[in-house]
């Protein structure tokens, strides 16, 4: 047996043994979907409901579209709303757009599954977002892709009820495009659509979601090019389109494909998906592997969906660790690692993708040759999502929940202004730009719980330092949490 084979055994035995560490450890799916989905309520910008669960947050960011980045144009715009993405209060409108799309298609495949509370809890959670991406889009030529300076932002540690720092609204238009972050909108607004539409029962609110999704996708694919180009000093290096726009607008069309069977769109997909070429690649900038899987899902037993098949089978021998052609690390304690930050994020996308594909496997009754003897089945596909919720959940080398709120022993010094600093409640003066770096500083727990928040997590070596100031593993995001829900849904109905 050659060096390779050896290690490709390790790695795999390793797995195992973590899946029956894991069989062991009886994980409550249903109270982590509960909380993962709570998670998005700590995100939320604007005027908060009545209905708001996580009371510790409060109003924010009244006046957001108050301030352009070119005045010539307009007064005022209403931004109020939408979610922060991380542990900031920036609204960053590409990843949030991307969230979107992933809480609407866990919806859409596992809905039935969550239970009516949470499913509603689901549906309120999408439409804080697209409320606020329905204002984004609704100026004539313009879509909004940010509020907020970024720099002035990161320079200090303040309450998102307390911030000062410039709030001004960035936008893409046709003289400075911005395809990826109008098709990713888009592809959100398609794809939530689908879920108003199949579980929610409100047809107007899924219609003019549909409506605006349409017109959004032309504009990006009629003035093609990247924010990066206009909007890069703002946008970069936080959220830069580092894959090129391509891909976002086959990911819309393939939405839109979805949500209206137009066969315009299937032809949009065919004359473009060869600009799509990293078929091992997805996350909030590259929607790569998705447009294979959810092609693959829309066409099953359909000859026309065999080269999207066979780049779905060539991410899935890409990711799975037994396969020859593996381009993905895995820890010794078996959690999934690609190089970039919030690592977390690949563990929960890439289980989502395993979890649906391993529905097409089931309905084309097919297994996955990725040579050397391994074939993948749709039972191994979901075994390798179940290790990899399983070890956030806290079946890992340190016996530690990555997600907060879940578990004996989970992060308490997550990197996240408003968890970190004392709520309205206990503290009701201001607390300016610096103000908040004593509590930056300070050793002790986060007085507020961000519960259902999943951090960054561990290192390669499975080791975590519980540290506000190593954001790259300590802080949360929505796109970590949004594609989770979908996979806690489907264990939660799965292990029951």
């Amino acid at each position: 047996m050659s060096l390779k084979q050896n290690l490709v055994m390790i790695v795999v035995y390793t797995l195992l043994c973590v899946s029956e560490r894991s069989m062991g450890l009886k994980h409550n799916y249903g109270d982590a979907l509960s909380k993962s989905i709570l998670f998005f309520e700590g995100q939320r910008s604007g005027k908060l409901p009545p209905t708001q669960r996580m009371s510790w947050r409060k109003d924010s960011g009244f006046e957001d579209g108050f301030q352009l980045d070119d005045d010539q144009f307009f007064d005022k715009v209403d931004l109020v709303g939408g979610y922060y993405d991380a542990g900031d209060n920036v609204k960053f409108n590409f990843p949030m757009a991307f969230s979107t799309t992933m809480l609407s298609w866990s919806v859409i495949e596992f809905g039935k599954l969550m239970g009516q509370e949470e499913l509603k809890n689901a549906l309120d959670a999408i439409a804080w977002a697209t409320d606020y991406l329905l204002k984004s889009t609704n100026t004539p030529g313009l879509v909004f892709a940010q509020v907020g300076d970024p720099f002035g932002d990161h320079n200090c540690w303040e309450r998102p009820e307390d911030m000062d720092t410039p709030r001004t609204a960035f936008f893409v238009s046709s003289d400075n495009p911005g395809s990826e972050v109008s098709a990713e909108i888009a592809a959100a607004l398609a794809s939530s659509s689908i879920a108003f539409r199949k579980f929610h029962h409100d047809v107007g609110y899924s219609q003019r979601l549909l409506q605006r999704a349409i017109t959004v996708f032309e504009f990006a694919d009629k003035y093609r090019g990247s924010y990066n180009d206009s909007l890069g000093p703002y946008v970069c290096p936080f959220y830069c389109d580092y894959s090129g726009y391509q891909d976002e607008l086959v990911w819309g069309a393939a939405w839109l494909l979805r949500a209206t069977k137009i066969p315009n769109y299937w032809n949009y997909i065919k004359q473009n998906i060869h600009n799509v070429k990293n078929f091992a690649e997805f996350g909030w900038d590259s929607k790569d592997a998705g447009i294979n899987v959810l092609v693959s899902k829309l066409l099953v037993n359909n000859p026309a969906s065999k080269p999207f098949n066979l780049n779905a089978d060539k991410f899935v021998c890409a990711v799975l660790p037994e396969s020859p052609l593996v381009s993905v690390s895995y820890s010794r304690g078996g959690l999934l690692f690609k190089t970039s930050g919030s690592n977390m994020q690949h563990a929960t996308a890439y289980s989502f993708l395993f979890l649906v594909y391993a529905g097409y496997l089931n309905q084309a009754n097919k297994k996955i040759d990725c040579g050397g003897g391994v074939i993948a089945s749709s039972m191994r596909l979901k075994q390798l999502a179940k290790s990899q919720v399983d070890y956030i959940l806290g079946s890992n080398p340190l016996s530690m929940s990555y997600m907060v709120g879940y578990g004996q022993k989970f992060p308490k010094r997550i990197h996240h202004r408003a968890s970190s600093l004392p709520s309205i409640d206990q503290h009701s003066s201001q607390i300016d730009c610096k103000g908040g770096s004593f509590y930056f500083e300070s050793q002790n727990p986060n007085p507020n719980l961000l519960l259902g928040a999943v951090v960054g997590g561990p290192n390669i070596n499975d080791e975590y330092v519980d540290s506000r100031a190593d954001f790259v593993h300590s802080e949360p995001t929505t796109y970590i949490n949004a594609p989770l829900v979908g996979v806690l849904a489907f264990f939660k109905s799965y292990s029951s």
